[in-house]
């Protein structure tokens, strides 16, 4: 009997040798992983003030842990066994169409913010057109059986129809962040990417040319037109989009400044004292759109639960709040509609306006806001 059961196990542990030496050939040589950098780049990054040469790393501002609780075995089982019985929604969000022509006609004062899901968004201010982490596929990453599933099979708008953005605003590399189909449907018709350090060789290996790309360390400024500036500010959180490149880039928030009204975008991350700094350097804001979704108990330092997300908003000294960063995808253990619940609650209880659009739904600052339940 031993036999027989030796040639099983060798018969395996070959076809899982296989696999796996598959798998990692073929992420490895699929664009999706994005590019490497040059020894020249790395010579930036470390004059950066935010990258530890020894380990080839960027690092927080505070320290910060990935995993804060349990081992990733034990993280793995409660995913694989443990999410909410409502961790995806019974059947596609309602979405408002997103007409092009309307966004190409607006008076320059307007400050208009349109949510696509996740935390992709368009924004619309000193009459420009700025795009954030236009994650704007339904598939996601090199294997996308291995990656959530988006809710919707369409969305408000389809990138090939976009009208010509000014700016693409990048907070970091993760796939449900950067996409590669994305930037190669929309690269023709964007002025300048603006990305943290480090994400540059991403986009010139998906054919972005180099004129076009502006990457930014935290403090960093760039003025887009028409008195738009854009700021490069930190956020706590880490990157990489293979098994070799952890923390290999830079992550950021943003700060989008016209003459006469300021948007801000946390990006990914945990809470910390960084939004207060930004809020006294940067704010008062118009709107702030805040990371609200994707939290777990063992990522408490790399993302907000939705009661810290309404903190942030106050900290950075946000008029209005707006919840991103659910409502596309399913990648933690919650309920798909638990953070703007309590979101909503914490901003009732501390007095912070919030915004709740559909998706798809235009928010125009200084008219009614959307404040619909309706994930209910």
């Amino acid at each position: 009997m031993r036999k027989p059961f030796k040639i099983f196990l060798m018969t395996t542990g070959g076809i899982l040798g296989t696999l796996l030496i598959a798998v990692v050939a073929f992420t490895s040589l699929s664009p999706q992983l994005g590019g490497k950098p040059t020894k020249v780049d790395k010579e930036v990054y470390i004059k950066s003030g935010h990258y530890n040469a020894k380990e080839g790393e960027f690092v927080n501002l505070i320290p910060t842990r990935e995993m804060t609780g349990g081992s990733m075995p034990s993280v793995m089982w409660k995913f694989l066994f443990h999410k909410s019985k409502q961790a995806a929604p019974p059947g596609p969000l309602p979405t408002q169409p997103l007409d092009s022509l309307a966004i190409t006609q607006k008076p320059a004062e307007m400050v208009r913010v349109t949510w696509f899901g996740h935390s992709a968004s368009l924004v619309e201010i000193a009459g420009q057109n700025v795009l954030l982490d236009p994650m704007l596929s339904v598939e996601m990453g090199p294997v996308s059986w291995a990656t959530p599933n988006r809710y919707n099979r369409s969305l408000a708008i389809a990138p090939e129809k976009l009208p010509p953005i000014a700016a693409v605003l990048i907070s970091h590399d993760h796939y449900d962040h950067l996409d590669y189909a994305t930037v190669r449907k929309i690269k023709d018709k964007v002025g300048h990417f603006y990305v943290p350090l480090g994400i540059g060789p991403h986009l010139r290996r998906w054919g972005v040319p180099n004129a076009k790309i502006v990457e930014m360390n935290w403090g960093d400024s760039a003025r887009v037109a028409n008195g738009l500036t854009v700021r490069c500010t930190p956020s706590r959180h880490f990157s990489g989009r293979g098994l070799g490149n952890r923390n290999s880039t830079l992550w950021c928030s943003w700060v989008m400044q016209a003459p006469a009204k300021r948007v801000f975008y946390t990006g990914d991350g945990g809470y910390g004292p960084h939004f207060a700094a930004i809020g006294r350097q940067y704010g008062p804001f118009d709107l702030a759109l805040v990371e609200c979704g994707q939290y777990n108990e063992s990522w408490a330092d790399i993302h907000m639960k939705p009661e810290q997300s309404v903190q942030a908003a106050r900290d950075v000294r946000a008029a209005v709040m707006l919840p991103v960063h659910w409502g596309a995808f399913t990648e933690s253990l919650h309920a798909w509609n638990e953070p703007v619940t309590r979101a909503t609650a914490e901003a009732a209880r501390l007095g912070q306006p919030i915004t709740t659009p559909h998706l798809g739904e235009p928010v125009t600052l200084g008219t009614e806001l959307p404040k619909s339940r309706w994930w209910e």
